[in-house]
């Protein structure tokens, strides 16, 4: 199965989270943040939302974050994604 967004939601996966600190600190698993840094696996086609024209901004593939309590988390085939709108992306992370 696959994922594919209407007007201006993006589909994200979550980027796994860190499991040590920089001191070496290893973390329990309930101690570990949930990280808001993602992939994007695929992005709506944009169009006019609520009567207005949305440009979409971001590409399949891009690492991104976004904010903290943004989008509906979604279970297919055993993975786990997110479906939010482009607008609560806060930036595109570059390598």
């Amino acid at each position: 199965m696959k994922l594919m967004p209407l007007g201006d939601k993006v589909v994200v996966k979550q980027l796994e989270a860190i499991e040590t600190t920089k001191s070496g600190i290893v973390l329990a698993g309930n101690a570990k943040e949930k990280p808001q840094e993602a992939e994007i696996i695929a992005v709506g086609p944009g169009g006019v939302v609520d009567g207005k024209e949305i440009k979409m901004e971001v590409k399949v593939g891009q690492k991104v974050i976004y904010s903290k309590y943004s989008g509906t988390e979604v279970k297919l085939d055993g993975e786990e994604y997110i479906i939010l709108k482009q607008s609560d992306i806060l930036a595109i992370v570059e390598d």
